[in-house]
């Protein structure tokens, strides 16, 4: 009787679920909405205007640290089509709205940027805005936004009462994709690459998170139909592709957050040790500096000398604020401060920022490093489809094609070595020396890869 009772609850549970957030009639028309996103992707003419101007907005915004400006230019800006567009493309399997979308998405970055970078060339204010520092150090957190905010906008854009409200602005305010371009600007023109990778990397994870919520709303829960079935293994190699874009970016995100995690609970429990220990009786805190790579907390004291009891007193206490082995370094001398000393404490929190900035740009660098090289191998995955299927009309013996990296070893008086790009052509039928020469010239031509080695192969049925 009980299991009975239990199986009816869950089975109206789950009605009760799948009709509340089913969209039902809400649901707008699919070829509308793909139609309606593939128009946004295109930037030429006015389009290419309004993104230069909103770019020279921003700038403005992040150069006078108006919050209000820098609002309004994200209203303006025309970013989110060829992002949105990306996610469509692989979400309904469409290669060509894909690559247009790509393509756009280049061709408005690279204008943002020059955009950004020519007006910090000229503007006379130079120094670092907080709202403009705000877009240097990307976390987890930023890529939470970039989700549900993307998941939030597709699913506006496919619903008939969402998608002409408030919801397709409210995103592009969340997700911030013209400050971060703005800031990469500044950083090319005040030479302060560390400020540019970490702008550049919240670019990307924008980016990335909001195509992949497309993705997921058109392919999960707005059902759209592909355009072309892709089958097993290409749907399996698209998910390993999307799988280690995602890992590329939200790793060292999450690795960048644990991180600022860690020093904020240390730079509070470390503030609050010495608002509560080191509150000594005619003495006043002068300086103060904590460090949580190195586990230190140091203290300029001014006035009366402190016993050393009271100061091994505080020491032992570490403990309580858990500051455990953090090592309690405490300046101080009766009437006055040896000046060196203030200073040098003042200046090692300069210091201490420029070590961890240095690390970061590191960390930063590789990861730009293995994302280029994974957009390389994607590219090469492209071009083989490409020509496999311009060989088939060009060459009709062509059965298959396979490319991939190489070293190609040649002695000519010593022994050398080259990397090469590598052709596995399969034939249906002996091809004549002429025909292979021809494919293997117009393969050199086609691909433009300077060291280009064709290997041929007849497998006859």
């Amino acid at each position: 009787m009980i299991r009975k009772l239990i199986h009816i609850l869950k089975t109206n549970l789950i009605v009760w679920a799948k009709r509340l957030f089913t969209l039902g009639d809400d649901c707008a028309d699919e070829e509308i909405v793909i139609n309606g996103i593939k128009a946004g992707i295109d930037f030429k003419g006015a389009k290419l205007w309004v993104l230069i101007l909103a770019i020279f907005v921003a700038s403005l915004g992040l150069n006078t640290n108006s919050t209000a400006v820098i609002i309004g230019a994200m209203l303006i800006s025309p970013l989110m089509g060829p992002i949105i567009g990306m996610g469509l493309g692989i979400g309904i399997n469409d290669l060509v709205v894909f690559k247009k979308s790509l393509s756009n998405y280049l061709t408005a970055t690279i204008f943002s940027v020059i955009t950004a970078t020519f007006y910090f060339l000229l503007t006379p204010l130079a120094e670092a805005q907080s709202e403009l520092l705000a877009r240097t150090s990307p976390t987890i957190y930023d890529v939470l936004i970039a989700l549900c905010g993307g998941l939030a906008g597709i699913i506006a854009l496919g619903s008939t009462s969402q998608r002409t409200g408030n919801v397709i602005p409210g995103v592009a305010i969340a997700t911030a994709l013209m400050p971060p371009l703005c800031t990469v600007g500044f950083s090319l023109a005040t030479g302060n690459w560390l400020y540019a990778a970490g702008a550049l990397f919240l670019y990307v994870i924008n980016t990335v998170f909001i195509s992949l919520a497309t993705y997921v709303g058109c392919r999960f829960i707005l059902n759209y139909k592909p355009v072309i079935e892709p089958d097993a293994k290409n749907q399996k190699r698209t998910n390993r592709i999307v799988f280690a874009i995602v890992s590329l970016i939200i790793i060292p995100a999450i690795m960048l957050t644990v991180r600022m995690i860690q020093e904020s609970v240390f730079d509070q429990r470390a503030r609050q040790f010495i608002s509560h220990e080191l509150n000594f009786p005619e003495t006043q805190i002068l300086a103060k500096e904590y460090s949580y790579k190195n586990r230190t907390i140091r203290v300029a004291l001014l006035g009366k000398e402190t016993d050393s009891l009271l100061i091994k007193d505080a020491r032992q206490r570490l403990a309580d604020y858990k500051l455990k082995n953090v090592h309690l370094e405490i300046k101080q001398k009766e009437l006055g401060l040896d000046s060196r000393a203030v200073k040098e404490m003042i200046t090692s929190q300069d210091m201490r920022v420029a070590k961890t900035a240095e690390m970061l740009d590191i960390q930063k660098n590789e990861l730009l490093s293995r994302e280029q090289e994974l957009e390389r191998y994607h590219q090469r995955e492209k071009l083989a489809a490409d020509l496999y299927r311009e060989m088939q009309v060009l060459f009709p013996s062509v059965k298959g094609i396979s490319m991939g990296l190489g070293t190609q070893i040649y002695t000519d008086s010593i022994t050398r070595q080259q990397p090469a790009t590598l052709v596995h052509v399969v034939l249906q039928a002996a091809m004549h020396k002429n025909d292979a020469q021809k494919m293997e010239n117009w393969l050199k031509e086609r691909s433009n890869f300077e060291n280009l080695q064709v290997v041929f192969e007849v497998k006859k049925k």
